[in-house]
């Protein structure tokens, strides 16, 4: 057992099962054996790679991207440029290059960053050292009620979700319990759920329904700032729209692994319900974009171009390597179709382009 799993197990074994809520919070950002809060994970070398880390066009293009949602909205000043989980700070680094070619902006920007880990904060002001002097938070609440032009990539997968099954009874919501001194999967005893009546018409006994009760909290705040003062907030993420299923994972090593074997160790994720995002954005008071595939928000905003004009001078492994992760990018049969792009922006004002059309 990891030192985690021994205290969760000390705890079960006290207390009772847990729910799958407590379990990922814990595993991600427990003070001293959380996942987050304990290595680096991104890259090669860590368990997993995201978008940023497989291209700086990925970056620059979300970076030209704000930079035209600013200019549209007629260039306020002072704004907050602001990343969810910004990681290693490469998303943030690959933005502000692109966005210094635009006269004013970077000037106009203050940078935030929403990060729990005081390991990560310490790899993003390293990454971020010669291009700005960010201001971290611990949540979206305590961002400046300022125009917030903001990214969230691959954050709203790592919040911590309740999972239940339906059944005769009611529903049974998965459980993290203790059999054999080891951590197993578990259920609790089927009842009626007036939070999920709402899922009765579209589902039957047997199905499965995710619930995130961190998301509708953040995405109002977020798309409350926007609403009263201007800006955008684009959201990228695996998942989709009106999602059911078992969607609770864990990589380790760049490879699925087993969610249980080895707590802290290992990232946990869940597919993001972009329905429910939609949802808050909108009951917040702001105007929400069509859901589009990866790929094609890329393709809209000229990443193929892109492509080749930096592929025109490669040559060899350094090309073969370029147009690998402009596949990986892009490819419906990679990450072009699995993940999906929203945005909220403010009523009256132009969406975000390559979320202009459905």
């Amino acid at each position: 057992m990891t030192p985690l799993a021994r205290l969760l197990a000390a705890r079960i074994a006290a207390d009772g099962p847990i729910g799958l809520h407590d379990f990922m919070r814990e595993c991600l950002l427990h003070p001293v054996h959380g996942y987050y809060t304990t290595r680096p994970p991104f890259g090669r070398a860590g368990d997993f790679v995201t978008a940023p880390e497989i291209s700086q066009m990925f970056g620059e293009i979300l970076g030209l991207c704000l930079a035209q949602a600013w200019l549209d909205q007629g260039r306020p000043a002072p704004f907050a440029l602001a990343e969810l989980g910004p990681g290693r700070g490469t998303l943030m680094a690959d933005m502000l290059r692109a966005m210094r070619h635009v006269p004013g902006l970077t000037a106009a920007a203050e940078v935030h960053l929403v990060e729990a880990s005081p390991a990560l904060r310490l790899r993003q002001a390293e990454t971020l050292r010669a291009q700005a002097a960010p201001h971290w938070h611990d949540s979206v609440e305590s961002l400046p009620e300022l125009p917030l032009f903001l990214v969230a990539n691959e954050f709203f997968d790592a919040l911590p979700i309740r999972q239940f099954q339906r059944s005769s009874a009611g529903w049974s919501e998965t459980q993290v319990a203790l059999a054999d001194g080891g951590l197993v999967l578990a259920r609790s005893t089927p009842a009626p759920a007036a939070a999920l009546d709402a899922h009765l018409p579209d589902t039957q006994p047997g199905d499965i329904v995710e619930m995130c009760p961190a998301l509708a909290p953040v995405a109002t705040a977020l798309a409350g700032r926007v609403a009263r003062h201007g800006g955008a907030a684009i959201v990228i993420d695996y998942g989709g729209w009106h999602g059911r299923g078992d969607t609770f994972q864990a990589v380790a090593r760049h490879r699925p692994v087993d969610p249980l074997a080895a707590p802290g160790e290992a990232d946990l994720s869940a597919h993001v319900d972009f329905e429910a995002l939609a949802r808050a954005f909108a009951a917040a008071g702001a105007e929400v974009t069509p859901m589009v595939p990866q790929g094609r928000f890329l393709s809209r905003l000229g990443i193929d171009a892109r492509a080749e004009r930096l592929g025109a001078a490669l040559t060899g492994d350094a090309l073969d390597a370029h147009q690998a992760a402009h596949r990986r990018l892009t490819h419906p049969r990679e990450m072009g179709e699995s993940f999906k792009v929203i945005a909220c922006h403010p009523r009256g004002a132009p969406p975000p382009p390559g979320l202009d059309t459905d």
